[in-house]
């Protein structure tokens, strides 16, 4: 069961979203680096990134760096990718536009979801404007939510692929 945005309903399947599935996900895409910058919301990635070494990690200072940073890699042959949390991604909005859009990047932006409540409304600002501000400039968007969804990050790979435009993948839950 679903709702109008193709979420899954939380009661059909394991809730559990573990870093290494998602990173699993990321190499099969051949994503090559991974610009971040740690928080909160996508710490959960952390010790995961640091154990392996397929993946190539770009710390970055703010967030508003991340998409040029990523965008000088994929002009430089890479297959980059951001992380960062949503809060942050409002914080780069300017990059936003006039890299990754301007340039038509088929970028892949993951996002911690911060103030995503799967089953009940949402009270923090920063879940509430995320969606309406992706849905507002046209970048298509997923959510991930469990190890069921993890497939999702490839979808929006080739979509990005496909459309030459970024393409957002929320995760709305901390993994394990």
């Amino acid at each position: 069961m679903s709702d109008e945005k193709g979420r899954q309903a939380l009661t059909s399947y394991d809730t559990r979203l573990t870093a290494r599935r998602v990173l699993d996900e990321l190499k099969k895409c051949g994503i090559t680096h991974i610009v971040w910058l740690a928080d909160g919301e996508t710490r959960f990635m952390h010790e995961a990134m640091m154990s392996q070494h397929e993946l190539t990690l770009v710390p970055v200072c703010r967030e508003g760096e991340a998409i040029a940073v990523a965008a000088g890699l994929m002009l430089g042959g890479k297959e980059a990718m951001v992380l960062h949390q949503n809060t942050g991604f409002f914080e780069s909005g300017d990059s936003v536009r006039g890299v990754a859009l301007d340039l038509q990047l088929p970028m892949l932006i993951m996002l911690g979801y911060r103030g995503w409540r799967h089953d009940a409304p949402m009270t923090d600002s920063a879940g509430i404007f995320t969606e309406p501000i992706l849905d507002t400039w046209g970048i298509k968007h997923y959510l991930v939510e469990s190890d069921e969804d993890v497939e999702k990050i490839s979808i929006g790979y080739k979509e990005a692929h496909e459309t030459n435009k970024p393409v957002a993948i929320l995760i709305g839950t901390e993994c394990e």
